[in-house]
């Protein structure tokens, strides 16, 4: 009998407390560009699995859409830490 393999999202290898600004930061864009980078990763393979998923497909392009912007917006707030997160994901922008 198959069983779904019970892979989670914490198996990835972001590190999502290298881009927190303090202890508690859950909001900081460099965080949540971290968090959503996470999550791409994660449906990215699932989709390399299950082909035929489009409603997750829908949801992965949503996904890099809301990065992008999150990224744009830290670019214009401050060039400095959006280099820092862009190396530190090893994004190609």
């Amino acid at each position: 009998r198959w069983t779904y393999p019970h892979n989670t999202m914490s198996d990835n290898a972001i590190n999502l407390k290298d881009f927190q600004v303090h202890d508690k930061d859950t909001g900081s864009a460099s965080y949540q560009a971290a968090l959503l980078t996470q999550r791409i990763i994660h449906l990215t393979a699932h989709l390399g699995t299950h082909t035929k998923d489009f409603s997750s497909r829908r949801g992965l392009l949503k996904l890099v859409a809301q990065r992008r912007k999150m990224l744009d917006y830290l670019k214009s707030e401050n060039e400095e830490s959006y280099t820092k997160v862009v190396q530190g994901l090893g994004l190609r922008r």
